[in-house]
């Protein structure tokens, strides 16, 4: 097998745990692991990056992984497949083989059996003559944006990637936090070693310990082989902390303790052992209001704050709208095999105003819905969801009352001046002829704007 290169490998499961797992054995074993827990998550980030070989389970809610291997098949047909399953049956697994799947794991499988099975796929595809040519990801690493908020973010990410020291990023939910901290990383002096994610909200207390610092074989009923925690697999590489506010106290005191101590013991072993990780954190919480009331360590908050990155909600990027809704027609319709669809003046408005609570997460998919479901060549307002065709509805109630106030106002000093424009008009602050084009204005409204495209 080639050592020189490290194999980029997609493990595609709607079980966190599953995840975690054959993630830290695979990059435990040298390997460029990456997670995604829907089919519909793995094609995009598979659009964007470069990947090896995926390991995709059989059986997840929406799109079964029988779907994601024809994806693969035709349109990254270099990449190899393996395929895992809780259910095991022959025409499954006959079924998987046709598809292209060229290995087939029964769960539950052993840390050896993953990596045995790993291995004969790697080598398979360091065998092949016809080898594509990596197709690397952008710099951006899918980061879309060149609103001044976003300008502000890139060169922080450029001065973070230089240093190795601690990140806060802080960020509305789905405003692509983890894409940030994955760009700092991978244009670091920690390229080449593993980005290990842990979601600070999905590790039980009472597995804490054995997660973050890994265990010996038989320090605690289960542990029947001695396993590395995410400490250890990211060793000379990054460690990202995503939603750091949620963390337990038990939780922050642990990870304020390695942070002074560089090192830790696994579960079950006499020895503390040192460890070179970088940290970044990150966070949809107000960190310096928690800790004003007593819920999250000061301590641990100003050494998680030496670099502070803040991504802008979606709401406040209208600059960068256009670009990230052509960013993704032209994804997803490539994706389907059609030509993209256009947006009509009045839809890009309306998208343009909208709040985006669900931030670029949101938008990614409403546009992938749209380019799915909307049959004609444009995109009209109303294709878009009934939420956001209630908005436009509310903001033009709005914008009526605003007038129906400056008209009343306009009558009440008439009638208290007996009609008098040219009195009315100075009392008003406008001279008689902006008055008058107001008065014409009032007799005869405006028709409601149609939506022509």
């Amino acid at each position: 097998m080639n050592e020189a290169r490290t194999y980029k490998i997609l493990i595609v499961d709607d079980s966190i745990h599953t995840q975690e797992v054959v993630q830290r054995n695979l990059t435990s074993a040298g390997y460029d692991a990456y997670s995604c827990e829907s089919v519909e998550d793995a094609v995009r980030f598979l659009s964007d990056s470069t990947i090896d070989l995926v390991i995709t389970d059989v059986k997840m809610p929406g799109r079964s992984g029988h779907d994601l291997v024809k994806h693969v098949r035709d349109h990254y047909s270099d990449v190899g497949i393996m395929m895992m399953t809780g259910y095991p049956d022959i025409a499954d697994a006959v079924r998987a083989v046709k598809d292209g799947a060229a290995e087939y794991l029964v769960k539950p499988f052993t840390d050896e059996e993953l990596l045995s099975a790993v291995h004969r796929m790697i080598e398979k595809i360091s065998r092949r003559q016809t080898v594509r040519t990596d197709r690397e990801p952008d710099r951006s690493y899918g980061i879309i944006g060149a609103s001044a908020g976003m300008q502000k973010v890139f060169h922080r990410i450029e001065k973070a990637s230089a240093t190795n020291a601690t990140v806060l990023i802080s960020g509305d939910s789905g405003t692509g936090k983890e894409l940030v901290a994955r760009a700092i990383h991978y244009n670091s002096k920690r390229r080449n070693a593993p980005f290990v994610t842990v979601n600070c909200t999905a590790i039980p207390e009472s597995l804490l310990e054995s997660e973050l610092f890994g265990h010996m074989k038989g320090s605690f009923t289960g542990a029947n082989e001695t396993r590395k925690g995410f400490f250890q697999v990211a060793d000379q590489g990054t460690i990202f902390l995503d939603e750091i506010g949620d963390a337990s106290p038990n939780l922050q005191a642990k990870l304020l303790r390695v942070m002074q101590n560089k090192e830790i013991r696994m579960v079950g072993a006499g020895m503390q052992v040192q460890v070179d990780t970088r940290i970044i954190a990150a966070t949809h919480k107000n960190l310096a209001a928690l800790v004003e009331k007593k819920l999250f360590r000061e301590d641990l908050f100003y050494r998680l704050n030496v670099i502070d990155i803040h991504i802008p909600p979606l709401r406040e990027r209208e600059d960068d709208m256009l670009m990230m809704i052509n960013t993704y027609v032209n994804k997803f319709a490539r994706e389907m095999d059609r030509t993209p669809p256009a947006f009509s003046d009045n839809t890009l408005a309306v998208l343009k105003n909208y709040s985006w609570p669900g931030n670029v997460r949101e938008l990614e998919n409403l546009i992938q819905k749209l380019v799915v479901i909307v049959d004609g060549d444009v995109i009209r307002t109303s294709d878009l969801p009934e939420n956001m065709r209630f908005n436009i509805g509310q903001s033009q109630k709005q914008h009526r009352k605003l007038d129906d106030v400056i008209n009343d106002h306009i009558r009440d000093i008439l009638t208290s001046v007996n009609g008098n424009k040219t009195l009315a008009a100075t009392i008003l602050g406008v001279d008689r002829k902006t008055l008058r084009m107001r008065l014409r204005k009032m007799e005869t409204p405006d028709r409601p704007e149609t939506d022509t495209g």
